[in-house]
């Protein structure tokens, strides 16, 4: 059976999941450690919305670049992560949110308009644009959860929009689950019965069709 293409509103639909989420999460919670990181909840935020920005970046040019895009990238303080995108601690909770609304919409914009099989660099191997938004599907569902888990709210990504990004993304993805549960272990966030929690782990965006 064809696997179902994960699209631009797909990346839409998980940019939104978070930003209605976290839309209350306080100036306090932003401020502590995300689940299974060493940054604040902010500052995952913060690298949600710079690789969906860096994503966009890559499929932009009218020549795909061989190579990344040369941004710069620096963190804030020594421990933080290095992004090309910050939000301006003052604007609080909507300006963060609208920080990572305007990433997505970049990113979802520029997967709709590219060439589909134009092909742009990724350390994880060439992409094109339904894989960069995969990509961007994946940082936000898998880091919204750290989020979720350490201000104490409710994180349930659908399980069909798990399921395209499985097909787009993880060849080793498991057989005997699927949805929500088979991208955390996919991940590296959970165990399964008889799959032990995986400490490497990542994605092959190359093209499957």
């Amino acid at each position: 059976m064809p696997r179902t293409p994960v699209t631009p509103d797909d990346l839409d639909a998980a940019v939104r999941l978070a930003t209605t989420t976290f839309h209350d999460v306080s100036p306090e919670q932003w401020e502590r450690a995300a689940a299974d990181s060493e940054w604040t909840c902010w500052e995952v935020v913060e690298h949600v919305a710079d690789c969906l920005f860096y994503y966009a970046a890559q499929i932009s040019t009218r020549v795909p670049p061989t190579g990344a895009v040369p941004f710069s990238w620096a963190p804030r303080r020594p421990d933080g992560p290095e992004n090309i995108v910050f939000a301006d601690p003052s604007a609080g909770t909507a300006g963060l949110l609208q920080v990572l609304e305007a990433c997505g919409a970049m990113l979802s914009s520029l997967a709709t308009t590219a060439r589909p099989s134009g092909l742009a660099h990724h350390t994880y191997g060439a992409s094109d644009p339904e894989g960069f938004a995969a990509m961007g599907v994946v940082e936000t569902l898998v880091h919204g959860l750290d989020i979720a888990l350490a201000c104490d709210l409710p994180w349930a990504p659908p399980d069909d929009l798990c399921d395209r990004i499985l097909a787009r993304l993880f060849p080793y993805a498991p057989d005997e689950v699927g949805g929500w549960q088979a991208l955390l272990w996919c991940a590296g966030r959970i165990d399964l019965p008889g799959r032990p929690r995986l400490t490497k782990w990542q994605w092959n965006g190359t093209p499957v069709d």
